[in-house]
């Protein structure tokens, strides 16, 4: 069965883009989003961060952060996140105005705060659709070590699920395996929108 997979984060840069590169090249129906208001990069200090608009290009927040410092932007590994970026696709989506389009089965968020924003967001829409979602949270740091080892965790359990005969039934007995596997605890709930 072929599952739709949503990969979610804060600003849909880092875990989230890594995520899907990852389930992309392996032939997984995937789509990634963020939660936050704006877009936000590390900048020259912690009270100078990079905010952009969701849907500003990919290729545009790699353009400004080389014009403006490409030393620091390399150094700090943003312009090569950027380039995979804009190699996934064209710029990053915020769940809340975006991921009513579609229907996912499997909705997989990085950090808790991300994880409730979403079941908040499944929760209030007006419009039900009677699907199905499985929501998972796995808590990964947001730097670029850690989003890589989240992605290859967030790949396996999703190929796990894509081997499942009815996921729904075999969910508590995937998730355990999984735990045990990796060590890692996730969290994880099934909600009907």
């Amino acid at each position: 069965m072929k599952l739709r997979h949503a990969m979610v984060c804060a600003s849909n840069q880092n875990r989230s883009m890594e995520a899907h590169a990852l389930l992309q090249r392996q032939g997984l129906d995937v789509s990634s989003y963020g939660t936050g208001s704006h877009v936000k990069l590390p900048g020259p200090s912690i009270r100078e961060p990079n905010v952009y608009a969701f849907g500003t290009p990919y290729r545009s927040i790699l353009e400004d952060l080389t014009n403006k410092n490409p030393e620091l932007y390399k150094r700090n590994g943003l312009l090569q996140m950027l380039k995979r970026n804009v190699g996934v696709k064209e710029a990053p989506q915020r769940w809340q105005d975006n991921a009513a389009d579609g229907a996912f089965d499997v909705v997989f968020t990085f950090e808790e705060r991300v994880f409730n924003m979403v079941i908040d967001d499944l929760e209030n829409r007006e419009v039900r659709l009677l699907n199905v979602a499985l929501i998972i949270n796995l808590d990964v740091k947001d730097n670029h070590e850690e989003a890589a080892i989240g992605g290859k965790l967030a790949l396996d359990l999703c190929q796990k699920l894509e081997l499942a005969d009815a996921w729904e039934d075999e969910i508590d007995d995937i998730i355990s395996r999984f735990e045990r596997q990796h060590r890692r605890r996730l969290i994880y709930t099934i909600r009907f929108y």
